[in-house]
C-alpha cells in the first residue's frame, strides 16, 4: 500500500465543521505541502485523539487550479491546496490513537498533525481499527 518514498500521514482536523466538510465534499485543504497519501484523519474525541478515517489522495489541486471562491476560502485560512481522496471511508467508531503504537509518541494532540507513518504503521493502525468497527 505505502512504500517508504511515499509514506502516510495523520492529519489532524481541529473543528467538527472541518470533519463534516472533509467528509461530505471529500476534500482536504492543508496549509503544508507534501506527498499526501496515505491520510490518517484525526480529531479530538470523548476517548481523546482519535482516527475518524483514512483517504488515498486522487488529485492536488493548486489555488490557481480552483474557482475564485474556493481559492479565497483557502487565502483566508493560509491553506495551500486541495486534495480530493478517491476513496475515503469513514470509521463508523472512531479509534482511539491511546490504543496504537502511537500512545507512547511524546507529541499529542496538534503535535500528531503532519506526522509521517511507515507503511507497516499504517497497515497495522487500519488492521486495528478495522478490528475496532466489530
Amino acid at each position: 500500500m505505502v512504500s517508504e518514498d511515499n509514506p502516510g500521514y495523520i492529519l489532524r482536523v481541529s473543528t467538527d465543521d472541518w470533519v463534516e466538510q472533509i467528509f461530505e465534499i471529500k476534500k482536504y485543504y492543508p496549509g503544508i505541502m507534501r506527498n499526501w497519501t496515505p491520510i490518517l484523519l484525526a480529531r479530538k474525541t470523548e476517548a481523546g485523539d482519535s482516527f475518524l478515517g483514512y483517504g488515498i489522495t486522487d488529485k492536488v489541486e493548486m489555488l490557481w487550479e480552483m474557482s475564485p471562491e474556493e481559492e479565497n476560502y483557502c487565502r483566508e485560512n493560509n491553506w495551500r491546496c486541495a486534495l480530493t481522496f478517491k476513496p475515503l471511508i469513514r470509521f463508523k467508531n472512531p479509534y482511539p490513537i491511546k490504543e496504537t503504537f502511537l500512545a507512547e509518541d511524546k507529541r499529542k494532540g496538534s503535535l500528531l498533525h503532519g506526522a509521517m507513518l511507515m507503511e507497516g504503521q499504517v497497515d497495522e493502525i487500519l488492521e486495528q481499527a478495522e478490528d475496532y468497527q466489530k
